[in-house]
């Protein structure tokens, strides 16, 4: 068995190299968006419900959402449920969220653990 130190150190780890990931993908989209002659972006505010439960989880998942190009934190809700993230071009809003909980999420979970 892993001790916790070395499973979280381990999470931090992947957090970061999947941050890395991430922030050069979206970039490369924002700004392919930002050149493009027929820009057909459709920016959107969507509800991400929450399956964080700490404050520390929750600030950093807002931060990393922020920090990605083409994606904004505006709030957390009052009961800790649910952040509210601008997205430049949201496409399906199902698919921005499980995006969000694939990339972030699901990582930031295992380090509360």
């Amino acid at each position: 068995m892993i001790p916790p130190f070395f499973r979280r150190l381990w999470s931090g780890a992947e957090l970061c190299a999947i941050f890395i990931r991430e922030l050069a993908l979206s970039s490369w989209s924002v700004a392919a968006a930002a050149f493009a002659r027929d820009s057909r972006l459709s920016p959107a505010i969507i509800a991400v419900p929450l399956q964080l439960r700490t404050d520390m989880g929750i600030m950093t998942l807002a931060n990393l959402v922020s920090l990605t190009p083409g994606t904004t934190s505006l709030h957390v809700s009052q009961d800790r449920s649910l952040l509210y993230v601008h997205c430049l071009d949201a496409g399906a809003t199902d698919d921005v969220i499980a995006g969000i909980r694939e990339t972030f999420e699901d990582t930031i979970k295992e380090m509360e653990q």
